[in-house]
């Protein structure tokens, strides 16, 4: 089994030594960095390099920039999808996200984590798990969402918040560890 293989499954993997994941995080950069120099008046420039970098596009999108991520075909966005400044989307794992999404500035999705044991983690190792992103979720400014968490439809996450965990459909929920502190009616 590829080293890709395991990170698309969700097992320990080696990316920092395996050449095929070594060429696609640099061909990702590459992309990111053609994107972050453009003008940002150059729209169609913009979504044509968005079109070619991420795994799928519902409709119209715009990201702010700068914007980075690592592999980019593992990031589905819906319609409507926003972004502000300072995205930053580690999509070893698939990250998806629905219709009407807006996500504020400095926001970071992480779907790559690391073991615990140092022997393991030292010897470059690591493990990612899926993000999901509802329908009609509005993300704070600088909110941090870990590997393997769902956030609900219709929810919105407070600035700052750092979510380690699920937070159910149409929640308002914010902290560090992110708790539910109120329902959406």
């Amino acid at each position: 089994m590829t080293e890709k293989e395991k990170m698309l499954k969700g097992m320990l993997y080696d990316a920092n030594n395996d050449p095929a994941l070594i060429a696609e995080r640099m061909e990702c950069k590459e992309k990111c960095r053609d994107y972050n120099d453009l003008r940002p008046a150059d729209t169609a420039k913009r979504n044509a390099i968005l079109k070619s970098l991420l795994g799928k596009v519902g409709g119209d999108i715009l990201i702010e920039q700068p914007f980075y991520c690592d592999y980019g075909y593992n990031i589905e966005v819906g319609k409507n999808f926003y972004a502000n400044f300072n995205l930053v989307i580690l999509d070893e794992a698939p990250v998806r996200f629905g219709d009407n999404v807006f996500v504020a500035p400095n926001c970071s999705f992480y779907t790559a984590g690391h073991p615990l044991d140092p022997m393991e983690r030292n010897k470059g190792l690591e493990y990612a798990r899926p993000i999901t992103i509802g329908h009609n979720v509005w993300i704070g400014g600088n909110v941090c969402v870990l590997p393997g968490v769902t956030i609900g439809d219709n929810s919105v996450i407070g600035a700052g918040s750092v979510v380690v965990g699920d937070i159910p459909a149409r929640s308002v929920a914010v902290g560090n560890p992110c708790r539910v502190v109120k329902q959406i009616l």
